[in-house]
């Protein structure tokens, strides 16, 4: 057992989390007088001496971990700090899921039944469940604030794109008073709290993609009056005024009125929301924005190279902010190993069926199929655990601060999950990993709910300020961006 490990199975108590810190000093500085002796200066033997003493209190420590089968009980622990502290995840894609599958109409599904035995969609993978979510496992799960996405296809745009944006928050609003035993909506920080108190889930809404406000700082405020409190710069596309990360660059980030529109967020106290964005988007809203952001869904680009997640120097950036991270479960921006997988399978996909011109099995889909069953069948998907994110959010408080790191799943907007964290019901699972890493119950408080609590409460005071000396922004795409087709 390595002494990493052993610290990281404490009771939560300070002291051993620290502890850890410091055995891996220690170690690091040992490995660099073996290896690079040359490097070994007076300097480094000035830190190394400081290190080593505190050799004496490392050993205290781990005198005082239980013996092997005596870890301490972390769900007690997990379950006391969700008694008083929301856990609030930052994304959840259910309200497409009831749009999709059912038409919206809520009479057509129960969320107080498992919708994990519903039956699976066409073409869905062999470890996705139906739903990822109902009200008994919301239950289960403590969650005591959810954002509810009201993403619309990045394809859908103009008019058409705000009439959906209004119909998904629509669904949100009647999901709220359908259940209302169970949900009830939250539009502020003191909102979240009381429905919490209160025992039950508080409902925010969140929207995905600059693309749903067709260019237009009134639908943009009238987006906040129905309840929206943040918005996705981007989906998976560019918009007019901004770069997403999953497009090639048009902009190098935000155009003048993609500053206008971050701008009339801080007003009127919506959450910036940085996932989907480009590097380049991301430093420029951080440069612009008043207020704390927000990354409702993404991961550390450290961990895995995928444009979904952050780097660290953007993570530098968001602790000088005062944002927060919330960590992804989306196992290709998990695992660098499955995410080379899926381009693989995309890869593969594309070679057995890509009209109208290529693929081995061209305009003949079972055969393409077929093919495609064998592939996966002789290249299994790489598994993806509850480690492996909490990983990342070991690595986003590394970085950026414990006060910068949160939860967003994207539960029922992924195809599959980690092993283990499969639905709602699982997020104590993922704060009991970081419990047996040395998290106290302080900073488990913090990332379940705690810190985007606060981003909000930041927010709204940055709104009342502003509000006080600035009235709503007449901007318009066409006069600050020039004119032409958009």
């Amino acid at each position: 057992m390595s002494r990493e490990f052993v610290c990281s199975v404490s009771d939560g108590d300070r002291k051993p989390a620290i502890c850890v810190h410091l055995c891996t000093s220690v170690d690091r500085l040992l490995r660099l007088r073996r290896l690079h002796p040359i490097a070994w200066n007076m300097k480094v033997m000035r830190s190394a001496s400081l290190a080593l003493a505190t050799a004496a209190a490392c050993s205290a420590a781990w005198s005082q971990v239980p013996p092997a089968g005596k870890a301490p009980d972390v769900s007690a622990k997990v379950a006391h700090v969700l008694a008083g502290t929301p856990l609030i995840d930052g994304h959840n894609d259910l309200p497409w899921e009831l749009r999709e599958r059912f038409a919206g109409n809520l009479d057509k599904v129960d969320l107080r039944a498992d919708t994990a035995r519903l039956p699976k969609s066409a073409g869905a993978p062999d470890d996705q469940v139906a739903l990822m979510t109902d009200i008994p496992r919301l239950r289960a799960g403590h969650v005591g604030g959810q954002f509810w996405s009201v993403w619309i296809p990045a394809t859908v745009t103009g008019p058409l794109a705000v009439q959906m944006t209004v119909e998904q928050i629509d669904l949100v609003k009647r999901m709220a008073q359908r259940y209302p035993a169970d949900l009830e909506m939250a539009y502020t920080a003191d909102d979240v709290e009381r429905v919490h108190k209160a025992g039950r889930v508080a409902s925010l809404i969140g929207i995905e993609g600059g693309h749903q406000i067709d260019n237009s700082l009134p639908a943009l405020r009238q987006m906040y009056v129905l309840g929206a409190r943040y918005m996705t710069l981007t989906h998976t596309s560019n918009t007019d005024w901004a770069d997403s990360a999953t497009d090639n660059p048009a902009h190098n980030g935000l155009t003048p009125f993609g500053v206008a529109v971050v701008h009339e967020m801080n007003r009127l106290g919506m959450l910036v929301d940085l996932s989907h964005v480009s590097p380049a988007t991301m430093k420029a809203a951080l440069a612009a924005s008043a207020a704390p952001v927000m990354f409702s869904h993404s991961s550390a680009r450290a961990l895995v190279d995928h444009p979904r997640d952050v780097p660290d120097d953007v993570l530098l950036l968001v602790a000088r902010n005062h944002g927060v991270v919330m960590a992804n479960f989306n196992p290709g921006y998990v695992s660098q190993a499955r995410a080379v997988w899926g381009a693989d399978r995309a890869a593969e996909k594309a070679r057995d069926n890509a009209p109208p011109y290529a693929g081995l099995y061209i305009g003949q889909p079972d055969r393409a199929q077929a093919a495609l069953a064998v592939w996966e069948r002789a290249h299994p998907a790489p598994a993806v655990t509850i480690a492996m994110v909490a990983d990342h959010i070991d690595h986003i408080r590394a970085v950026a601060g414990v006060d910068s790191v949160g939860i967003g799943s994207d539960f029922d907007g992924i195809e599959s999950t980690p092993v283990g964290l499969d639905g709602v019901d699982k997020f104590p699972a993922l704060l009991e990993e970081l419990a047996r890493r040395g998290w106290s119950d302080a900073d488990l408080a913090k990332v379940a709910g705690g810190n985007i609590l606060r981003v909000m409460r930041e927010a709204e005071a940055v709104a009342r300020r502003l509000q006080a000396t600035q009235a709503p922004s007449s901007a318009t795409i066409a006069a600050l961006d020039g004119p032409g087709p958009k």
